[in-house]
């Protein structure tokens, strides 16, 4: 993210001078016309939304490392003290965590992931707020109970609560839109400075992407900026790319354009056959709604084979790896998912019938769509699952890194201030009228592709708009306020 963003800056490179124009009927060519105009945008994103940016690689950054802190502070609830010959059967670890917990319902088993650690009874509780649940903590070799916790999805309370406050600093859907207003404009800022810095001239090759140490002042500012910018450049789009798929306004027009282009997420059918339970006796009342939206009758299974065999039959179609087990609900049989999401990544999921272990439906991960996979992936790597704790640093250097961009950038801007009355003044903007001076052949499809951007990512064209017009008030002010104005 180069630049002599925040700064009146001409088109200068810090080795050798003025970069050429292309001039042709009066007005400058191709990039030497693009150029001032990308200044002056990343001008107002770096000065008006930099503070935004900030906070979200500041969160986003105590998020990286709440899985470690995660482990270290519930390590009581998620390892046991001894490891065991032989696991007790889910079910008898289940009425455990269900004499520990009896006013919750079990929705869900987690069994344990590994030999030093815990299985999870995941409960629902009328007292808790939506999307929260109650995970008990069993010791899979005695199903004697660890704990306790109020858990969202597999986060526990710090990670979930960091997560809310990257997220929306804590201040529910208001404040999503702070998180969505940073990713929105990140890309933006990362691809418009990243342009800026690799069109500037240099006599080395190697001031591209490394700092110039000898520089100094502003000079030296700008290339730790503008190298560090270039580095980090690949990840910062991605991350960028992938919040904006969490988002309120932006990430229902990725859905819809994803569901468009046959790359939605698939699950496992778990829906029981009409009748298919009837003859064992079950509930004929029970209601099942079907997928164009009328009810029939759907009974519940007089029997159930029980977690341990549905899992078995499970292992036997080949989920075997850090399984997920939702029980089954009215019309419903068992769903086995695997959510080990490091690669190799293992996600097939199975449906069980609870009445006989038979197989009903089966999801390999394989046959996701490929929008679908990319995704996935995009998903976890922007939550350091991929590559475990490799991911979860590389996650932290970016967010260390934005964070000095944006000082740096800030402090070029500073540095740019007039001589006279230095304490008390600020570096100006790249000088207005910019767009005047494009050609048409590039002004029209950059106005184009600007307005459908605008409109596919609605906080980001909001704010631009909004810059647009505040920079209309002020240069109008300014010519007011210019001698002989009148």
């Amino acid at each position: 993210m180069s630049l002599d963003d925040l700064t009146d800056a001409p088109a200068r490179d810090a080795d050798t001078g003025p970069a050429p124009e292309n001039t042709g009927a009066g007005r400058p060519g191709g990039w030497a016309a693009l150029r001032p105009l990308l200044l002056r945008l990343h001008f107002y994103a770096g000065l008006l939304v930099a503070p935004v940016l900030f906070l979200a690689a500041a969160t986003g950054l105590l998020y990286a490392g709440s899985w470690q802190a995660e482990r270290i502070l519930y390590s009581h609830e998620l390892t046991v003290d001894r490891v065991g010959e032989a696991a007790v059967p889910l079910g008898t670890q289940v009425k455990a965590a269900k004499s520990a917990e009896p006013q919750g319902k079990v929705v869900g088993v987690w069994p344990a992931p590994e030999a030093d650690a815990t299985t999870r009874v995941i409960m629902e509780d009328p007292g808790l707020a939506e999307g929260e649940t109650r995970t008990v903590f069993v010791d899979p070799y005695t199903a004697e109970v660890r704990g306790q916790l109020t858990t969202s999805g597999d986060a526990l309370p710090l990670r979930a609560w960091l997560s809310e406050f990257h997220a929306s600093l804590q201040l529910g859907e208001f404040g999503r839109n702070y998180s969505e207003l940073a990713a929105s404009w990140l890309w933006v800022v990362t691809l418009g400075g990243l342009a800026l810095w690799i069109g500037r001239r240099r006599t080395r090759r190697a001031a591209l992407v490394v700092p110039d140490r000898k520089a100094t002042g502003r000079r030296k500012t700008l290339s730790w900026h503008g190298s560090i910018g270039l580095w980090a450049a690949v990840g910062l789009v991605g991350l960028s790319a992938t919040g904006l798929t969490w988002s309120k306004y932006a990430g229902e027009n990725i859905g819809q354009l994803q569901d468009r282009l046959g790359g939605a997420t698939p699950s496992v059918a778990a829906a029981l056959k009409p009748g298919a339970a009837a003859a064992d006796g079950g509930d004929e009342h029970a209601g099942h709604v079907m997928p164009d939206g009328t009810e029939m009758s759907m009974p519940m299974p007089a029997t159930d084979i029980g977690i341990d065999k549905a899992v078995a039959a499970a292992r036997a179609a080949g989920v075997t790896e850090s399984l997920r087990v939702t029980l089954p609900a009215k019309g419903k049989g068992y769903v086995v998912k695997e959510a080990d999401k490091t690669l190799p990544v293992h996600l097939d999921a199975v449906a069980v019938d609870p009445a006989d272990g038979r197989i009903m439906d089966e999801l390999r991960f394989a046959d996701y769509p490929l929008l679908a996979k990319l995704t996935r992936f995009g998903i976890d790597l922007h939550m350091g699952l991929t590559f475990g704790i490799a991911n979860q640093i590389a996650l932290a250097a970016l967010a260390v890194a934005v964070m000095f961009l944006i000082v740096w950038g800030y402090r070029m801007w500073w540095m740019r201030r007039p001589t006279k009355e230095r304490t008390l003044s600020v570096g100006r903007a790249q000088p207005r009228g910019a767009w005047r001076r494009l050609p048409v052949t590039v002004l029209l499809p950059f106005a184009c592709v600007t307005a459908l951007v605008g409109w596919f990512v609605p906080l980001l064209g909001i704010s631009l708009l909004a810059f647009l017009v505040v920079d209309a008030v002020l240069g109008l002010v300014a010519r007011r306020r210019a001698p002989g104005a009148a």
